[in-house]
């Protein structure tokens, strides 16, 4: 059972336990160890995005490492596509991401992607605590054994990933006019060069990270300005990236939000045109019409938990080359190991430019179906099997909607919160359902005040 690594990595707020200055030295110590283990090259590349606290957290992962013997190259402000793409093609046993992804600045995060330019499985990375663990337990000799290291970035180590992008795009991007919203985070930079290397015209927003406004009011989870700069300068479409790059939602030219769901679909009719693809691959977040669009097209619906890695894990399995999650995390096996928004987007530009229709075109069949989520933040976790009247609720949710709707109650892998999804025919009754679901959480195991 894993103590510290979540759905994606080690995250919490900067400064404090779990991602405190001996912790993150005991990271690197732990992950030293694992590499010896494997007998593995010893040498990690180190990538963040632009959190305050991002630079002292990779240098004292480097310092651990460096105490237990394998070395280290900074990647500096890089994806966390481009810190996986830069692990597997460089002589690296490993490389290490520091950030918290979509969550405000002062929370970050430490995530581990192998040689293979995949997350660490469960197993693994609850071998990587072990050593972790025993480091701190030795106490106060090795809080003073292993000192922080100074980081100098490589910048080719961008560079090498920039160029990888393109050459997936050979005929370029000449004429495509679009706005792009880098979330004050790891695309600020690397987005906007790349598209505009391919010959499109950018309009940028939400590019210029100060440390502390990564995510805020910008970015995926925010896509009011994006809107309004697409429908004010008349643009083609608007992306919008997450703080690390891993995920991407659009704007069409009308206004339209167009989600992971949609990419799926757009992304996989050409696929399957090819022969290539006779399932996509997504979680139980996705939409049920997304399941029924790409049903009247002969492709099938594989869902996972919630969680990238294991929609990769089951990509792997059923050699399916699509895959994804609602929120924006699409990963195309063609091209990369892991979700990348920077990819996604040329693919989807792909798609515009090779069937000369525009994003509501591409997604005019797809028929979404109502769905709410509601988030508890919760003081502790109990079996959902254990909390009766939560079990009452779902069970009338379900036989209120039947085949037409879906329910999903878990708890977040990354944050103290109750997820309720509730999805069906009308709207009215999906709030009602949802938040007499959430009540009754609430009423179980308490809701925890916000600070």
């Amino acid at each position: 059972m894993r103590q510290l690594f979540g759905t994606d990595g080690i995250r919490g707020v900067a400064g404090e336990y779990p991602l405190d200055r001996a912790t993150a030295v005991a990271v690197g110590v732990g992950l030293a160890r694992w590499i010896s283990d494997r007998r593995l090259n010893p040498e990690v590349v180190i990538g963040m995005d632009t959190r305050e606290s991002s630079g002292w957290i990779a240098e004292h992962v480097a310092g651990g490492l460096a105490h237990a013997g394998v070395g280290t190259r900074f990647a500096g402000l890089i994806t966390t596509p481009g810190l996986a793409h830069t692990a597997k093609v460089g002589p690296f046993a490993a490389g290490v991401m520091i950030s918290a992804s979509h969550n405000p600045y002062h929370d970050n995060g430490i995530k581990i992607i192998d040689h293979s330019g995949f997350k660490l499985p469960d197993e693994q990375e609850s071998s990587l605590e072990r050593h972790l663990f025993a480091w701190l337990g030795a106490g106060a000799v090795n809080r003073t054994a292993a000192r922080p290291k100074r980081l100098e970035a490589d910048p080719g180590l961008d560079r090498e990933y920039l160029d990888h992008l393109a050459a997936t795009l050979p005929a370029g991007l000449a004429g495509v006019n679009m706005v792009v919203d880098g979330a004050n985070g790891s695309a600020s930079y690397l987005a906007p060069e790349l598209l505009e290397r391919l010959g499109a015209r950018v309009e940028r927003i939400h590019c210029s990270p100060d440390g502390r406004n990564i995510n805020l009011n910008c970015g995926s989870q925010h896509l009011e300005s994006l809107r309004a700069k697409v429908l004010e300068t008349g643009a083609e479409l608007g992306v919008a990236f997450d703080g690390d790059a891993d995920r991407a939602l659009f704007v069409s030219h009308s206004g339209k939000v167009v989600d992971g769901d949609a990419v799926m679909l757009l992304t996989a009719l050409p696929l399957h045109a090819r022969g290539r693809l006779k399932e996509v691959v997504a979680t139980v977040m996705s939409n049920l019409g997304l399941e029924l669009a790409l049903k009247r097209h002969g492709i099938g619906l594989v869902r996972t938990s919630v969680g990238d890695k294991y929609v990769l894990e089951e990509m792997i399995r059923r050699n399916a080359p699509l895959g994804g999650e609602q929120s924006g995390h699409i990963i195309f096996r063609d091209y990369a190991t892991t979700g990348d928004g920077l990819l996604t987007a040329l693919r989807v530009l792909e798609a515009m430019r090779s069937t000369g229709k525009n994003l509501d075109e591409l997604t005019a069949e797809l028929t979404t179906y109502p769905q709410l989520l509601v988030n508890v933040r919760v003081r502790e976790r109990k079996p959902l099997e254990e909390l009766a009247k939560v079990a009452a609720e779902i069970r009338q949710t379900e036989a209120e909607f039947g085949p037409a709707g879906r329910v999903l109650v878990r708890f977040s892998g990354t944050e103290p919160l109750a997820r309720v999804m509730v999805e069906g025919p009308a709207l009215d009754r999906v709030e009602y359902r949802a938040h007499a679901i959430a009540a009754a959480i609430r009423g179980e195991i308490g809701e925890m005040p916000r600070e």
